[in-house]
């Protein structure tokens, strides 16, 4: 009997020092918080795929709409009217366009996100601190997925990781998001950014 209190000693106390886990943020509440946020404005950190960090500011307007300011140059990027719209200030061929339904970001930008339907969701993790949905195009799963990391009480969205069709990821981690807030329409206006950039 010693012998075995001494053998398991070290599993009791690997299981103490382990946190406990959260519970998950049900996927119904997650649907429900983000059809809820109508429009927003955050600063932002983007990690790229090949390991270089970009900062800037963020505007969403769902459904539909989002734009992404770039701090270090006139980088930006837009989605609007269905499509995604890339202006880069070293190219004077205008913006790079694909359409919104391609990408992972469309599945929060949605008029309706409900990460219940079938073979949505491919993962809902917790850990001591947050609650992590990885969800895809079920019609589309070859478009990429797009991970939510979102922290509880309150329910808040924190970041995202999207992987691409050829496995790239970028991660977006958001600074402290104001909710309800007045965005001017022409800020997600893909032509008059083309427009003004002429």
């Amino acid at each position: 009997m010693t012998l075995l209190r001494f053998a398991l000693a070290p599993v009791f106390t690997l299981a103490l020092a382990v946190p406990a886990l959260a519970e998950k943020i049900p996927l119904g509440e997650l649907s429900s918080y983000l059809n809820g946020l109508k429009t927003a404005e955050a600063s932002f950190t983007q990690v790229n795929a090949d390991g270089s960090v970009s900062t800037g500011k963020m505007y969403l307007q769902r459904p539909g709409r989002v734009r992404f300011e770039y701090d270090k140059d006139k980088t930006l990027v837009m989605a609007s009217g269905g499509q995604v719209a890339i202006f880069d200030p070293k190219s004077n061929m205008g913006p790079e366009q694909y359409p919104l339904s391609k990408t992972p970001l469309n599945l929060i930008l949605a008029e309706t996100v409900d990460l219940a339907r079938a073979k949505m969701v491919v993962g809902h993790t917790a850990d001591d601190k947050t609650t992590s949905v990885t969800a895809q195009d079920p019609e589309h799963p070859d478009y990429g997925t797009i991970k939510l990391v979102f922290t509880a009480k309150p329910t808040e969205l924190r970041q995202w990781v999207i992987t691409d069709d050829s496995g790239g990821q970028t991660t977006v981690i958001l600074g402290e998001m104001k909710k309800g807030v007045t965005i001017a329409p022409s800020l997600f206006s893909i032509v008059n950014e083309t427009n003004k950039r002429k």
